[in-house]
């Protein structure tokens, strides 16, 4: 059985942030088990798993990715959309734009520390949206 459905988040300023809950709360009742993947429809925001609990890890991927990706590189020709455009494109690429998550016992297999990321790139996004499919 394959149930597949886009959700929305709202807007988030540039930065990592957990969404678990509202990914989870959009799905409802997952399978016993199976598999859930999520794909964003965007090329300036990511997704990942990475640490759930101190926040202080979430601004340090930040500043790491700033120093990764800067802006205002000489190099860039495609600046039209802004100086933070051509830096969250490389910072996705990255990161990737999708994630798949085992599912055992009915809830999400992550490890203990784990959480879902919006890795936003861009200063002043829009909403993003997901395709969220779970499979059983």
């Amino acid at each position: 059985m394959v149930r597949q459905f886009e959700m929305t988040l709202a807007p988030f300023k540039k930065g990592f942030h957990l969404v678990t809950s509202q990914i989870l709360k959009q799905i409802g009742q997952l399978p016993d088990s199976g598999l859930i993947h999520i794909f964003i429809l965007h090329t300036s925001a990511g997704l990942a798993v990475n640490e759930n609990a101190d926040p202080t890890v979430r601004a340090d991927l930040d500043g790491a990715f700033d120093v990764l990706a800067p802006e205002n590189q000489p190099f860039y020709r495609h600046t039209v959309e802004g100086p933070d455009d051509m830096p969250a494109h490389i910072k996705s690429i990255l990161v990737g734009s999708s994630l798949s998550i085992p599912v055992t016992g009915g809830r999400l297999n992550l490890g203990t520390w784990q959480g879902i990321y919006l890795c936003e790139f861009r200063e002043s996004a829009p909403a993003r949206r997901l395709v969220v499919t779970v499979l059983c």
